[in-house]
C-alpha cells in the first residue's frame, strides 16, 4: 500500500463578471483567477478494504459525502473502476466558505492524487471532466495559475503570469451562501461590470498597475449589501497600503494587493492585533506552478 502528499491551493478572483444566465439557471461567468501559495495539504493512502474514509484537523468538518474529498474520491472510483480503498487525511488552512475555492482545491487535489497513486493515467482532460461534475471552479483548481475562466467556469484559458503581489486575506466572521448571492444578482443595462479585457492586457503587458486597476468583483455589491464589514475592511486595507482591495468569489473574504512585502507585514500584523479579525487574517503571495 502506498500514500502520497498533495497541496491545494486557495484561489482569488482578480477579476469576476457575470455575462447572462443560461436556461437551466447556471451563471455565465468572465474571471480571472489566481492561484496563491496559501494550501491545505492532504495525505491519499491505499487501503487493504474497498471503502472510501476520511479525516480532517477541523471536528466541525464532515467527513462523509456531505464532503467534497469524499465526493471526489467516489466520482473517481466511479470513472475508472477502480476497487481498492482509500483513507484521505486532509489538514486544512484554507479558511471553509471564504470564497478561497478551499473545497474546490482539496477535490482537485484528490483527482490528481489519485490518478497518480494509483497509475490510472488519465488525461488532463477527463480529469476536467470528472472535476466539473463536483464543481465549476474545481477545473480550474486542476491547473491554478493566472487563467481566464468562461461559461460556467470550465473554460480555461492559461494566461501570462499574472505580475507577483503580496496578499493579505481577510474573512469576516460570517458565512455567505454562494447561491443565495447569485440568486440576488440582478444583470441589466445600469450592471456595473469589470473590465476584465483590460485586465488581461495589463497581465499580458506585465502591467502590475495596470492590474491592480482593474480588480473587481460585480458580486460584491449584493454580498456587501447584506454584509457591510466587507467595505469596511476594504477601507482598512488601503489605508494600511494596499494597492487595490476587493472580494473573492461571493465572499466574504477580502484580499489586498502589495507590491511591497515590508508595507504587507506591517498592515498584516495591524489587522492581527484587532480582535475583531485576528484568527481570520493570512498573509501569503501568488503562486503559479501546482504541479503535484
Amino acid at each position: 500500500m502506498g500514500t502520497i502528499e498533495t497541496k491545494a491551493y486557495a484561489k482569488i478572483n482578480l477579476a469576476l463578471d457575470v455575462t447572462g444566465v443560461r436556461d437551466d439557471g447556471y451563471h455565465m461567468v468572465k474571471m480571472v483567477m489566481q492561484t496563491l501559495s496559501l494550501h491545505d495539504r492532504l495525505f491519499i493512502t491505499e487501503t487493504d478494504d474497498d471503502r472510501i474514509s476520511v479525516s480532517t484537523n477541523l471536528p466541525f468538518l464532515p467527513t462523509g459525502k456531505a464532503n467534497l474529498v469524499y465526493l471526489a474520491a467516489s466520482v473517481f472510483r466511479e470513472k475508472t473502476g477502480l476497487t481498492k480503498g482509500v483513507h484521505i487525511s486532509l489538514n486544512k488552512h484554507i479558511p471553509v466558505a471564504a470564497g478561497l475555492a478551499g473545497g474546490s482545491s482539496d477535490a482537485a487535489a484528490v483527482l490528481k492524487g489519485m490518478n497518480t497513486l494509483f497509475n490510472t493515467g488519465l488525461s488532463n482532460d477527463e480529469l476536467k471532466d470528472i472535476a466539473l461534475r463536483l464543481g465549476a471552479d474545481v477545473p480550474y483548481c486542476l491547473i491554478g495559475g493566472t487563467v481566464l475562466c468562461e461559461g460556467i467556469g470550465e473554460e480555461l484559458t492559461p494566461l501570462r503570469n499574472a505580475p507577483y503581489a503580496n496578499v493579505i486575506l481577510v474573512k469576516p466572521k460570517v458565512s455567505v451562501s454562494t447561491k443565495h448571492i447569485y440568486e440576488k444578482l440582478e444583470l441589466n443595462e445600469n450592471s456595473d461590470h469589470p473590465d476584465v479585457d483590460s485586465m488581461i492586457k495589463a497581465i499580458s503587458d506585465g502591467n502590475y498597475v495596470g492590474v491592480s486597476s482593474k480588480v473587481k468583483n460585480i458580486l460584491e455589491p449584493v454580498t456587501a449589501s447584506e454584509y457591510p464589514e466587507i467595505k469596511e475592511i476594504e477601507q482598512m486595507l488601503r489605508e494600511n497600503g494596499a494597492d487595490c482591495a476587493a472580494m473573492s468569489g461571493s465572499g466574504p473574504t477580502v484580499f489586498g494587493l502589495f507590491t511591497d512585502r515590508e508595507v504587507a507585514q506591517k498592515a498584516f500584523f495591524k489587522f492581527k492585533e484587532d480582535g475583531k479579525y485576528a484568527r481570520n487574517v493570512f498573509l501569503t503571495g501568488y503562486k503559479y506552478n501546482i504541479n503535484l
